[in-house]
């Protein structure tokens, strides 16, 4: 996608920078003429637009995937404009039934209040904070009530739900699908009506509610929201989206030294991806950078650039450089500053049972395989026998190139 073919009419620097900023790293923009005329509305008027973001509060902790939207929403407010970070406490009792192919469980109230508690706590470390607005739609769509929920029922009809691939495919499999999944199209939609959205952001797997919400400003005589989705950011392994159920992400309250090593890790052609959708530089600076590395420079200076930037953003600039210290010490086969201290019983130990007590593995059997594919040391020694026994002393174990422990035996 590009500005130029939005519209033949000249734009001013301000608002054709801000179309760009807006389309970087996109999957849709819709329609784009309008936001154009809402881009060009607000520069003349002076009035911020309104640019939401819900996100339900489903799981404790958010990962680097989810922030590709926090960080669009953060380059859109550093325009200037206003942005309301959402908190989807009602809608999270439905259950998002978006990519499902079955009914989702829906929370407790407690599990929503527990998790709503970080949500924006760690939102903040890549928003302004005193520039957003923070919302629970619990405000609005509790007081609808049975009569309010019915007369919203009625602004959709049931054929145009069933055009949802997720429900269609459901439909002709002969899945089930509860009536409560069919209202949550219709409370995101009404999200966007209560808080006069003039831009709502989602992942590619959120369109069809957002296109909802869209639909309902206009029955309720509002002026339609234009509508930005941002491509599932892929993860560690380069393949799959982000998810902690794959164990290929990257969360943002994990540790600097982790934080920094699992971004060295991924490809360098996912690395350009990344630089695009997480990172703050310039599209120009990223172009220089590209332009660098095909002149010979190593692609592993930009890995380590790109990994700092992430680590400093989540946690700090002297972090970023501890950490990239760290994973240099650490390759060259160093032990980092600071490691954990294991304490155990039970001398003389299997090596593989250790490894087990100490976190350093799930099981004995993981534990075996480690040692089978080399990645177990002791006292920088490679570990070799499966069978060996430790007797009491202490020892710094490693395991693969980023887990270390400090362990006493007794």
């Amino acid at each position: 996608m590009n500005a130029e073919s939005v519209t033949s009419v000249a734009l001013s620097n301000s608002v054709g920078r801000a179309l760009e900023i807006s389309l970087r790293g996109a999957d849709e923009l819709l329609p784009q003429d309008e936001w154009v005329r809402k881009l060009q509305r607000s520069e003349a008027t002076g009035t911020p637009l309104r640019i939401k973001l819900g996100l339900d509060p489903t799981a404790p902790d958010i990962h680097i995937g989810h922030t590709v939207v926090l960080n669009k929403m953060r380059q859109l407010q550093d325009l200037g404009h206003r942005v309301i970070f959402l908190i989807g406490d009602f809608t999270t009792t439905i259950g998002d039934p978006s990519g499902r192919n079955s009914t989702r469980p829906p929370l407790t109230r407690e599990q929503i209040e527990a998790n709503a508690q970080t949500y924006y706590k760690q939102a903040s470390l890549v928003l302004d904070p005193e520039k957003t607005e923070i919302r629970y739609n619990s405000e609005w769509s509790d007081p609808l009530g049975a009569r309010g929920m019915i007369q919203l029922a009625a602004k959709y009809t049931v054929a145009r739900m069933m055009e949802r691939d997720d429900f269609n495919k459901r439909f002709k499999a002969g899945q089930s699908i509860s009536v409560h999944e069919l209202l949550y199209p219709l409370m995101q939609g009404y999200d966007s009506v209560a808080l006069k959205s003039d831009l709502e952001l989602g992942g590619t797997d959120q369109k069809f509610n957002l296109l909802v919400g869209r639909h309902l400003q206009q029955e309720y005589g509002q002026e339609p929201q234009c509508i930005l989705t941002m491509p599932l950011l892929e993860g560690l392994d380069g393949v799959e989206k982000m998810s902690k159920s794959k164990n290929n992400y990257i969360g943002i309250s994990e540790d600097a030294n982790t934080m920094f090593a699992k971004v060295l890790s991924i490809s360098d052609d996912l690395m350009w991806r990344w630089y695009t959708l997480l990172s703050f530089q310039s599209l120009e600076q990223i172009e220089a950078l590209k332009a660098e590395i095909a002149g010979g420079r190593n692609p592993k200076d930009a890995k380590v650039a790109l990994a700092k930037e992430i680590t400093a953003r989540f946690h700090s600039a002297a972090a970023a450089e501890t950490a990239e210290q760290d994973f240099i010490n650490r390759s060259k086969g160093g032990v980092p500053d600071e490691i954990p201290e294991v304490s155990l019983g039970g001398a003389p130990l299997g090596i593989a049972q250790l490894l087990k007590q100490a976190n350093l593995a799930p099981s004995t059997s993981e534990g075996n395989r480690l040692i089978e594919g080399g990645g177990v040391r002791v006292d920088s020694v490679v570990v070799s026998d499966k069978a060996l026994k430790l007797p009491a002393g202490s020892y710094v174990v490693q395991v693969g190139k980023r887990k270390f422990a400090r362990v006493t035996l007794s």
